[in-house]
């Protein structure tokens, strides 16, 4: 039976989303292409129809997980509540593709580094259009520290087995932003 274009667009949209997540979830190695067509609900035979290759589905997933984190708070306290909260900590499939896969992406080709890149560069200018109007100098500056702390303590958050500890270092960072900015 022939696919409709239409309906090659929504399994592209499956693989994607289920690729995305399961990257985040797991990360790069671990997640085999047969595991994230089944995860799509797909035959592994019909992911070259899609991709060149898994590092060109890692590219464009990371482009999709960006893509769906774009419509956020446009406050900078809603953003870092949302950001530095327990649920995205505990949301990895889910949450930031630059917390889940920055360590992942440095030992990817060019395309998975640009999706990234693209990705970072967007936060950024999030970050500073959201900078309250008091910072009035070098709001980059502001943007480009307050994302690396962002991702940096998303990353300890969930690198610790100590579920006080974690909080705290959410809790602390978006007060040290916040009170920074």
């Amino acid at each position: 039976m022939r696919v409709t274009q239409e309906q090659m667009r929504a399994h592209r949209r499956r693989i994607l989303s289920e690729a995305s997540r399961l990257f985040r979830e797991k990360g790069f190695e671990a997640v085999s292409v047969a595991e994230v067509m089944k995860a799509a609900g797909l035959t592994h035979g019909g992911f070259y129809g899609h991709f060149a290759s898994k590092e060109d589905l890692l590219a464009h997933a990371i482009a999709e997980a960006i893509a769906e984190k774009s419509d956020a708070e446009a406050t900078l306290p809603a953003f870092l509540a949302t950001y530095l909260s327990a649920g995205h900590r505990d949301a990895v499939g889910g949450g930031c593709p630059m917390a889940a896969l920055a360590a992942d992406v440095r030992l990817r080709p060019a395309a998975a580094r640009s999706a990234m890149t693209a990705g970072i560069r967007a936060q950024i200018e999030r970050i500073a259009a959201a900078l309250p109007d008091s910072v009035t100098e070098d709001r980059r500056r502001e943007a480009i520290a307050s994302a690396a702390a962002m991702v940096g303590a998303l990353i300890l958050a969930r690198a610790v087995d100590d579920a006080p500890l974690s909080d705290e270092i959410l809790a602390e960072t978006r007060r040290w932003i916040d009170h920074g900015a």
